[in-house]
């Protein structure tokens, strides 16, 4: 059996079968890009399987340490609470499996990358952005941690990429929605708007970002992240990072 802890992303789930084909699609790019690494998918709520059925599975199939991935852009409530509690009931009851919750995937360059990416494909071009503002929309959340890190990743956006404004935006729970933000923009004289949701899959959220879009005539609208290259690449990044975490863990405890 393989020694590497097996990677387990935890998906959100959704009753829209977007969603859990851009999961299923996402994880099998992980898989091109590190070969023999075992990569499951768990749900928390709509799809299956669930996370608990997929560590029973590889409880008892021999598996004795996992690295549970959330697929989340922002530490907000599932990454804090859901996460956790699901988690530990879990493991409470699989006393030879170990589980350690990596960081979620957000902020990093390689978000912002993708969301280059994603905007090209629809159509914008590196000579645009000094005319171009961005509506940076994100699902939104509750939590004001959350909604921080969205605002400071559109200022930074705008600094190093040259864009003429990014302004955040929330499909739910926070203010601005995307097509007042839209509309912002042209009230302050920018000649073309651009929105980039700042979601991974498909869903009843981002299709509320889109019709926010159309509603306020952006004159681009990106695709979601989706199966980008950058997105897989930054969950190895994660589950590299946890696994050497827990080695310094190991080797601090020897050394104590």
């Amino acid at each position: 059996m393989d020694a590497r802890p097996t990677l387990l992303v935890i998906a959100h789930g959704s009753r829209d079968p977007r969603h859990a084909a851009t999961v299923s699609a996402l994880c099998a790019r992980v898989r091109s890009l590190r070969p023999g690494l075992r990569v499951e998918v768990g749900c928390l709520d709509f799809n299956a399987p669930r996370v608990p059925r997929v560590l029973e599975r590889l409880s008892a199939e021999g598996v004795r340490e996992v690295v549970a991935l959330p697929l989340l852009l922002t530490r907000a409530f599932h990454a804090k609470s859901d996460i956790p509690s699901v988690l530990r009931e879990a493991t409470a009851r699989l006393p030879l499996l170990t589980v350690r919750q990596a960081d979620v995937l957000g902020p990093s360059s390689l978000l912002t990358d993708a969301l280059e990416r994603r905007l090209a494909q629809a159509g914008l071009r590196p000579g645009d952005r000094r005319s171009t503002g961005v509506v940076l929309a994100s699902a939104g959340s509750s939590d004001p941690e959350a909604i921080a890190v969205i605002a400071e990743i559109a200022r930074e956006w705008r600094h190093t990429a040259g864009w003429c404004a990014v302004r955040p935006a929330f499909a739910s729970a926070s203010l601005p929605r995307t097509a007042d933000a839209v509309r912002e923009l042209r009230a302050e004289g920018v000649g073309r708007v651009a929105v980039a949701p700042y979601v991974i899959a498909p869903g009843f959220l981002p299709d509320r970002i889109a019709a926010g879009a159309r509603e306020a005539r952006a004159d681009v609208l990106a695709p979601v992240l989706g199966a980008a290259p950058e997105l897989a690449r930054l969950l190895l990044r994660r589950y590299d990072r946890s696994v050497a975490d827990r080695a310094r863990g190991d080797l601090a405890a020897l050394i104590a």
